[in-house]
C-alpha cells in the first residue's frame, strides 16, 4: 500500500510540474468555414464499432458551427434519431489516421457533451497509428474521456459520470485481454457547459485530468504507469508509440447497454449535439 501511494503521487506530481515544459506542436481550433481535410478523415460506416451501436455514421453528422450560447466556432458533431440504412440512427465519427500522430506529450480538447441521458455515448480517444497491421487491442487504446456508461445511467448521475481508460494486449481473447477503466461521478455537471480534457502522455506514464484550466491543482481521474521490458501484455510494449487522435458520438450500444432506439431517451427530441472548440497537442523539446 505505501508502494501504491508513492508511485500515485510520483506520477501525479511529475505530470503537473513537467506541463509547463511543454510547447505546442499542433491544434485545431475549428475556426474556418470547413472540416480542415489535412487534419481529419471522417468514418462512414454502419458497423456498430464492434459494441452493438445503432448509428451509421456520416459525412453529414459532422459540420463547423457556432456553438449558440458562447458563439464559438465548433467542430459539432450531431446525433440523429434517423432510419438510415438499416440503421435507425445516424451520428459522426472522426479521427487524424494517417494525417496526423503523435508519441507522448500533452493532448487536450475543450467540449461540450451532448446530455447522454439514456443512450448516448461521446468520446474523445486515441488509437495506435499502427492499427491496421497491428490491430485491436494490440495497437492499444487510450480513452481520455467517455460518457454514457450504463453505471452512470442507474445511478442517476449521466451528466457527472465519465471515465478515462486504456486497452491492450495481443489479442481480443474473448474479452479477456489487459485494461484499466476509472470511472468518477464529478461534483458538478459536464454536459451543460465546455470543460478541458487533458492527457499527460510520457514514456513512464498516462494520467489524465478534468478542466485544468480552472483547477490547476486537481488530481488525475485516471493514472497508469507505463512499465515492463516490452514483453507480451505489458504497458511498454504498447503505449510507447505513435497514436491518433479521434472523436466520436456513438448511439446505444455496450458501454450504456441500450440497444433499442425507444430506449434512447437523449433522442426524444431528435437530435443532439457535441461540440468541439478545440484540439491541441504539446510536446517537450
Amino acid at each position: 500500500m505505501f508502494q501504491k501511494i508513492i508511485l500515485t503521487s510520483f506520477i501525479f506530481i511529475s505530470a503537473v510540474i513537467s506541463a509547463q515544459n511543454y510547447k505546442l506542436v499542433w491544434e485545431d481550433n475549428f475556426n474556418k468555414a470547413t472540416l480542415n481535410k489535412k487534419n481529419w478523415t471522417i468514418n462512414v460506416d454502419g458497423k456498430g464499432g464492434g459494441n452493438r451501436e445503432l448509428q451509421y455514421y456520416r459525412k453529414q453528422n459532422i459540420n463547423i458551427e457556432k456553438e449558440s450560447f458562447t458563439g464559438e466556432s465548433c467542430l459539432v458533431i450531431t446525433a440523429k434519431k434517423q432510419n438510415y440504412k438499416g440503421k435507425p440512427a445516424t451520428s459522426g465519427r472522426l479521427s487524424t489516421f494517417g494525417k496526423k500522430s503523435f508519441k507522448f506529450g500533452k493532448i487536450e480538447a475543450r467540449i461540450k457533451m451532448p446530455k447522454t441521458a439514456n443512450g448516448l455515448w461521446p468520446a474523445f480517444w486515441m488509437l495506435g497509428a499502427d492499427q491496421k497491421t497491428a490491430e485491436w487491442p494490440k495497437c492499444g487504446e487510450i480513452d481520455i474521456v467517455e460518457m454514457g456508461k450504463k453505471t452512470g445511467i442507474e445511478l442517476n448521475v449521466q451528466d457527472r459520470y465519465f471515465n478515462g481508460a486504456c486497452h491492450w494486449g495481443e489479442s481480443w481473447n474473448g474479452g479477456s485481454y489487459p485494461n484499466k477503466g476509472i470511472s468518477t461521478t464529478n461534483t458538478y455537471s459536464l454536459q451543460n457547459d465546455f470543460h478541458t480534457y487533458t492527457l499527460f502522455w510520457t514514456a513512464d506514464s498516462i494520467t489524465m485530468f478534468l478542466d485544468l484550466d480552472k483547477y490547476p491543482n486537481a488530481k488525475p481521474y485516471f493514472e497508469i504507469p507505463i512499465t515492463g521490458d516490452s514483453l507480451e501484455n505489458q504497458t511498454s510494449r504498447y503505449f510507447r508509440k505513435p497514436f491518433y487522435i479521434i472523436f466520436n458520438l456513438a448511439v446505444g450500444g455496450t458501454f450504456s447497454e441500450n440497444y433499442d432506439i425507444d430506449e434512447i431517451t437523449a433522442l426524444d427530441g431528435g437530435e443532439a449535439k457535441m461540440y468541439v472548440d478545440y484540439v491541441r497537442v504539446y510536446q517537450k523539446d
